[in-house]
């Protein structure tokens, strides 16, 4: 199909699900906008754990020689501490054979795939919003643009939000605009350090009251801490990073032990949580949401990046099964074959998480769990790689990230 429009596809947002999605569809011949609110490089809030899967997922993106000259630190294994100090182990090769994890910034990852979309023919706009959608008939027919100094209306027939957690567009569309203002009962802060004694090869997991958080290596020496806490004790900690990791993250005694000597060596990110689970994958009919706007999976997994280049790649082998002969009927077939496809990809790790974040947020409960699993390396690797799908492929230059 050619519509009058200029483009077949918008997508707003630049982060790992829109850049993938962008990336897969120009490759096959869609013209595809993507509207990024911020210039990148820039720091984002996360984990910034790369699980040895979304190897695959960069060697069909063409970015893997990219993130490889990055310097990514190997991550071989996923250690989870209970707050009282009882530890076991995930092997990162459970997941991909011969495979390893990799701890990598978002400002650098994320800047490679935004580059590799312009590279292979993507519209990529930075500094630039999504100030309100374009409806048509009941559905969504594109969106109105803003820059600095400009604005302007674009039209396509498909429009893909990807703009994470705060899934902009489909509350514009579910909202009318408006964002509903609540109380939020979680807050997560991110920051790099240096001098933690973080064990090499290792992402370490610590759970405490209230939350949990992650340490792991990530490029140039540095280590990356991601955590998760009650706003509760943000407010009594005054909203003092530093002050909310000695009194709530430093009660887990592995990390009174990792962070005891750290030095900061960022800017503490914070940002409110609403909490976990799905959302619509197709809020309205023309609207298709990727990436955390779809489901925001819990971090303690170590899959929520994999989860959005596979949503970026779905999404576009979805689409362009229908691109060539696109009209309304096809537009509402569209939905409801990708809404179908998302719930079989990922609704059973998005129930078992759902499951295992109640031991997460509750010491005692971790403790056991953590004990429990440890007696059993089969019942250990069964509930690990069912938080996320099975490898398409292996592919040999994953040998080169150890």
């Amino acid at each position: 199909m050619r519509t009058n429009s200029a483009y077949d596809v918008i997508i707003a947002g630049g982060g790992p699900a829109g850049s993938s999605a962008a990336i897969h569809l120009a490759l096959r011949g869609a013209r595809v906008l993507l509207a990024e609110q911020k210039k990148f490089p820039r720091p984002k809030l996360c984990g910034e754990f790369i699980s040895p899967e979304c190897i695959t997922q960069f060697e069909q993106l063409g970015v893997s020689d990219q993130m490889l000259a990055s310097s990514p630190s190997p991550l071989t294994e996923t250690v989870f501490y209970s707050q009282a100090g009882a530890s076991v182990s995930v092997p990162s090769d459970w997941f991909s054979k011969g495979g390893v994890a990799l701890g990598l910034s978002r400002a650098e990852m994320d800047e490679r795939l935004l580059r590799r979309a312009a590279e292979v023919g993507v519209d990529v706009r930075e500094e630039t919003s999504v100030t309100s959608l374009k409806f048509e008939n009941g559905r969504v027919a594109g969106v109105n643009l803003k820059t600095h100094n400009s604005e302007e209306p674009v039209s396509a027939p498909i429009t893909i939000d990807a703009t994470g957690r705060s899934r902009m567009l489909a509350r514009m569309a579910e909202k009318t605009g408006s964002v509903r203002s609540q109380q939020r009962e979680l807050v997560a802060f991110k920051a790099h350090l240096r001098n933690t004694g973080v064990a090499q090869g290792a992402c370490e997991i610590y759970f405490y009251r209230g939350g949990y958080g992650g340490l792991s290596s990530i490029e140039n020496g540095l280590s990356n801490l991601c955590f998760i806490v009650n706003a509760r004790d943000v407010r009594r900690c005054q909203s003092n990073a530093d002050r909310v990791v000695r009194e709530i993250v430093c009660r887990n005694q592995r990390a009174s032990h990792t962070l005891g000597e750290a030095v900061l060596d960022s800017d503490w990110l914070a940002v409110s949580l609403e909490g976990f689970g799905r959302h619509s994958p197709t809020p309205v009919n023309g609207l298709i949401t990727i990436g955390d706007a779809a489901s925001f999976i819990d971090p303690f997994t170590g899959s929520g990046m994999l989860m959005a280049l596979e949503s970026g790649e779905l999404v576009a082998n979805t689409i362009m099964r229908r691109l060539p002969q696109l009209n309304e009927l096809q537009l509402q077939t569209l939905s409801e074959q990708y809404r179908a496809a998302y719930e079989r990809q990922f609704n059973s790790r998005l129930r078992l998480c759902s499951l295992i974040r109640r031991a997460a947020f509750a010491p005692g409960v971790a403790d056991f769990a953590i004990r429990l699993f440890g007696a059993s390396d089969t019942l250990r690797r069964r509930v690990a790689r069912a938080t996320r799908s099975q490898p398409k492929r292996n592919f040999s230059s994953a040998q080169e990230f150890k």
